[in-house]
């Protein structure tokens, strides 16, 4: 990985001719040129900002690459600590210049063009093809956990049983050759969470508003998930990151009910882990008073956990499960962070991970209320701090958050649908 290897992620997504004009269109709708210095086009940018680690990464230059990647990191940071501690609403319009109906048009349009250069030039990286595995050892009642996982890649295992479990539909219907070949079920998979995300997406634009301007942020979030390059590198590379995407916007769109969001946070925990950090934060979003809000959400996590987890335990029983898979991803040494490039930084990096628990525990009692759009910035806000020091962080991890920061940034400002804007009666000149 830190060689630079031409295509070994992506493929063509990290050619200028597919990334420039995704870029592009990534901005497009959102630009007002009337107010060329508005917040949201820096927010914007500095979404895309990641782009310039990764071309010096794949270059191999991972002394420049890694460092350039936590400027944008805490910027986010702070942009949701701002819109969850201190949200601001603001009259400027979202989408300034282009219809509602566009933006849907737009998004069908660049799924469909994501899925055709999924077939035609994308490759599967290991954690795709681990998932594809681990559901071949499912569906033949072999263990996940045991002995070596397999010849390539041995350390496949590292995941929670709901990662394997998602792949069963797709190695099952689709097939796997025995070989790391093209494995079109890791590209089953990968499709399926991106669209996943996509409507989970338009529904919570919904949840956010009410109406055609729930309807018009909706299209929005959809469309610049579809345009947004991290999300099509996670596809292009047919990793399983987009399904931890899934689990957290789906987990906001059901935030009324506390088991399903309970159920969701679960299941995030059984696949990737960090999903469990949002647990704090979605146990009582309302502020309600009385422990049965509690018991409900807490009972939906720990049922959750226990019927996904228990059925695949190894014979060392939790001590072994840990070890496999959290134990061994916390323990890892890698390159691709500044902690992992230096030592001598570990003292800070202790802290970071101390500051960033803390604050994800902080989110159960403060603030006590929190909007729909709150829960979104301090959610993303949440899973950013845990990503920033962990010794091991790649581009594909930007995907846990990246719909949460669009659900922040967009709720800020209006969704009127442009034809009804056009139809609103002008203010009066004031007299004088």
């Amino acid at each position: 990985m830190a060689r630079g290897y031409e295509g070994d992620f992506g493929r063509s997504f990290n050619s200028p001719w597919v990334l420039i004009p995704l870029g592009f269109l990534f901005l497009l709708p959102f630009v007002d040129p009337r107010r060329p210095f508005r917040l949201l086009h820096l927010d914007l940018l500095v979404l895309l900002a990641f782009g310039i680690s990764h071309v010096l990464f794949n270059d191999g230059k991972i002394g420049q690459s890694v460092p350039l990647v936590y400027p944008v990191l805490a910027y986010l940071l702070v942009r949701m600590l701002i819109a969850g501690f201190r949200p601001r609403t603001s009259r400027q319009p979202l989408v300034p210049l282009l219809p509602v109906k566009l933006l849907v048009v737009g998004a069908i349009a660049l799924f469909g063009a994501r899925v055709a250069l999924n077939a035609i030039d994308s490759n599967v990286v290991d954690i795709g093809y681990a998932g594809v595995i681990g559901a071949n050892h499912i569906a033949r009642g072999q263990e996940l956990y045991r002995g070596r996982f397999a010849v390539d890649p041995p350390n496949g295992d590292t995941y929670g049983p709901v990662v394997y479990l998602t792949y069963v539909p797709f190695e099952r219907l689709i097939g796997w050759s025995g070989k790391w070949d093209s494995v079109p079920a890791a590209h089953g998979a990968a499709i399926a969470f991106d669209l996943l995300t996509i409507a989970g997406l338009f529904l919570l634009g919904r949840r956010l508003r009410a109406g055609p301007e729930g309807t018009a942020l909706g299209a929005a979030l959809a469309f610049a998930w579809t345009a947004y390059p991290y999300s099509l590198f996670a596809l292009s590379t047919n990793s399983n990151d987009a399904l931890v995407s899934a689990i957290v916007v789906f987990a906001l769109v059901v935030l009324a009910s506390p088991a399903g969001r309970g159920a969701l946070v679960g299941l995030g925990g059984a696949a990737k882990f960090a999903p469990l950090g949002l647990g704090p934060l979605l146990a009582n979003p309302s502020g309600e008073r009385g422990g049965r809000v509690f018991l409900v959400y807490g009972a939906a996590i720990l049922l959750v956990l226990a019927a996904t987890i228990l059925p695949f335990l190894p014979s060392g029983g939790l001590h072994e499960f840990y070890d496999r898979t959290l134990g061994f991803q916390l323990g890892r040494e890698s390159p691709f962070s500044i902690w992992g490039q230096d030592p001598s930084l570990k003292w800070v990096q202790t802290l970071v991970k101390v500051a960033a628990v803390n604050f994800a525990a902080v989110l159960l009692i403060f603030p006590a209320r929190k909007s729909l759009a709150q829960v979104a910035a301090l959610g993303g806000a949440v899973l950013i701090a845990l990503q920033l020091p962990s010794e091991h962080w790649f581009y594909l991890y930007v995907v846990w958050f990246a719909p949460l920061v669009l659900a922040a940034l967009f709720a800020a400002y209006e969704t009127e649908p442009l034809r009804l804007r056009a139809r609103r009666p002008s203010a009066p000149l004031p007299a004088g």
